[in-house]
């Protein structure tokens, strides 16, 4: 089968994160195993889903190794005009979820391994792919520790998120926060009597936006990236049950994306001492009042220096000489930071088509990530 043929099937599998992914794994399992790939499966607790590792080529060395999540967004709300999980072909596009983020880099990917099952490798080629990426880079985290505990690790590593074939060298971290606000409840009629929630949590979320605006005038920038400043952003917000209590409790979610110069922990340490100073002279009144605020998610940044072994590597495969930072969030922060292994983010399609209704990738980029992966078993029969 060819990378759109494979596209097709996996297309077919609806692994929005909140489904199970183990049917793909299985599908891809069971080609590689077709090849004599070794292959392991590693199960989450409900065993509805897996990540999947597999190695071709000797077995005792370190090689190259191809990253992807598996799972895609949801689709709901979206105003789509063809069928998201089919593929359908029109004007040398693919439409369908998944197309471009990133099931097109991981069709590539695993055909580009059977093609290396037919060949002797000197260096292996390694697979890496994972379940629920998409909210917030979770399911990998199993097969990072599986990683750590091996003889050896991955020389370096490919991230095929989206990028136009470009080398990404880096991106931000991400710290997911939920904020929980308490007060006291009293009839909206008396209601100084009372602590509204809502008005602390405004109180914290003004805080938010004075220290990204404290953080907009520092001297931190990035100019690879299109924000070239760390950003702090408010995305849901809950409180009251009717307009006649004052509530008592109110929560909001807020994130921290970070450029490799800032600390997450020192900004939310910030906001904590300000949510402190609310309490203060709050506390004799109101013995009951509190703002907590939790982290429910983190992910690292990536940032490969561009004259990095591997940034060159990558570009003898793909002939770009450019390099880039991307603005999405990936797993080659967690490869690594955690794992210590050299890493950039290149793959086919352009994330301006991700998250959307009728999804697509271009055939040309497909092809293009089909003659990087062809190099690349090349260099891999000769060793690296």
């Amino acid at each position: 089968m060819d990378t759109v043929e494979t596209l097709r099937d996996l297309i077919a599998f609806p692994t929005v994160s909140v489904n199970p992914n183990k049917s793909l794994i299985d599908y891809v399992a069971a080609r590689l195993r077709a090849v004599g790939a070794a292959v392991t499966l590693i199960d989450d607790e409900t065993g509805q889903k897996a990540n999947l590792y597999a190695t071709i080529g000797p077995q005792d060395v370190p090689g190259v190794l191809l990253s992807g999540h598996t799972d895609v967004v949801p689709v709901e709300g979206q105003a789509w005009t063809v069928p998201p999980f089919e593929m359908t072909s029109s004007n040398d596009k693919l439409f369908g979820r998944g197309t471009t983020d990133m099931k097109g880099f991981v069709a590539s990917a695993l055909c580009a391994a059977e093609r290396a099952a037919q060949r002797a490798l000197k260096t292996p080629l390694h697979l890496a792919f994972s379940y629920d990426e998409e909210i917030g880079c979770v399911g990998v985290r199993s097969m990072i520790d599986m990683l750590a505990a091996a003889p050896f690790r991955p020389l370096c590593c490919i991230v095929g998120e989206p990028t136009q074939m470009t080398i990404a060298t880096g991106h931000k971290g991400k710290t997911g926060c939920k904020v929980t606000c308490r007060g006291r409840e009293a009839h909206s009629a008396l209601a100084p009597a009372g602590l509204n929630a809502i008005y602390l949590a405004t109180d914290v979320i003004n805080a938010i936006r004075d220290i990204q605006a404290e953080i907009e005038q520092a001297a931190s920038r990035d100019a690879d990236y299109d924000v070239p400043y760390t950003t702090l952003h408010v995305g849901r917000i809950e409180g009251g049950i009717a307009l006649n209590i004052v509530p008592n409790i109110a929560s909001f979610i807020f994130e921290i994306r970070n450029i490799a110069a800032d600390d997450p922990d020192l900004i939310l340490d910030l906001i904590r001492k300000r949510a402190k100073t609310f309490l203060a002279p709050l506390q004799d009144a109101f013995p009951e009042a509190s703002i907590e605020i939790d982290v429910f998610n983190t992910y690292p940044h990536l940032s490969t220096e561009k004259e990095a072994d591997v940034v060159s590597f990558v570009k003898s495969l793909t002939g770009g000489n450019g390099t880039m930072k991307v603005a999405f969030g990936t797993e080659g922060g967690l490869f690594s930071s955690k794992l210590g292994i050299p890493t950039v983010v290149c793959g086919p399609g352009s994330m301006d088509q991700g998250h959307k209704p009728d999804e697509f990738i271009a055939r040309a980029e497909l092809d293009k990530c089909d003659a990087m992966m062809a190099r690349l078993l090349q260099r891999l029969e000769i060793g690296l």
